[in-house]
């Protein structure tokens, strides 16, 4: 079965919970032990995506042993907004290597990046600017991404989960053209960490369509919402809802800020 036919699976979320799995290989550049697991489940082959605590690298400005939290968090996050943007996720006690966050594999169409990097003047009907660069041999080229709806989305979810590392290869368009969003283990930190690739409509107003989906989630979260709240520290929770606040009063797409480092590296 693909990835879009295991997602109307009306059990998913418990096989990926309770399947028994069988490690196929490690993504060799991730940058915290990410394993691509199998399971045969009535005959169909499910794969996924399996991240333990265990092999979390210590990072100086996140709290150790908390990544994998995090990407529990993003997933339940997108699904209040109701945009299910991150692929289904869930929490295993006894995974390979231990306990930490499962997901589903998306099946993704490599030809339809949603992030690009072309040369002046190529610029791709259907994406905006976001930068002028030089590749490694010093010639000059542009990155772009798609100006859809999706990722428009994504950048907004970005925005609320306070996203350290958008990276071009963290936005997939599966075999079917459904767009998702993944790699959210530096999320929800506390001081401002907002580095994405996706600054192409910095400053414009944020759609409405996107914003009355923003103020549903600020009703759902109000002062407890277990789902997102039960893998956040007392302080990330305060300041998620801080930050929904502000997106509600400014409505617009926010401006790269000086403090810290607007585009992740490598971009990819």
């Amino acid at each position: 079965m693909t990835s879009s036919e295991w997602l109307q699976h009306p059990e998913l979320l418990e096989l990926l919970a309770s399947a028994d799995l069988e490690v196929e290989g490690r993504l060799s550049d991730a940058s915290n032990t990410t394993l691509r697991c199998r399971a045969e489940v009535g005959g169909a082959e499910l794969l996924c995506v399996v991240k333990p605590v265990a092999g979390e690298r210590p990072l100086w400005d996140f709290p150790e042993w908390t990544l994998t939290h995090r990407e529990i968090a993003a997933f339940e996050l997108s699904e209040a907004l109701g945009w299910h943007l991150v692929p289904p996720t869930v929490w295993r006690t006894d995974g390979p290597g231990g306990e930490g966050m499962c997901q589903l594999w998306i099946d993704e169409d490599p030809q339809a990046s949603q992030v690009q990097v072309v040369r002046p003047g190529g610029r791709i009907e259907g994406f905006v600017h976001v930068l002028d660069a030089e590749d490694g041999s010093g010639r000059a080229v542009e990155l772009v991404h798609a100006a859809t709806d999706d990722v428009a989305r994504i950048a907004i979810f970005d925005v609320l989960v306070n996203n350290a590392d958008r990276k071009g290869g963290h936005v997939l368009t599966d075999v079917d053209g459904r767009v998702w969003a993944i790699d959210h283990g530096v999320t929800f930190a506390v001081d401002e960490k907002l580095r994405t690739v996706l600054w192409g409509w910095a400053g414009d107003p944020v759609p409405e369509s996107v914003m009355t989906d923003v103020e549903r989630l600020h009703d759902t979260l109000g002062d407890s919402f277990d789902a997102v709240d039960r893998w956040l520290a007392d302080e990330e929770r305060q300041v998620l809802r801080d930050r929904v606040r502000r997106l509600l009063r400014q409505r617009t797409f926010p401006l790269p800020g000086s403090r810290w480092p607007a585009i992740p590296w490598p971009v990819f």
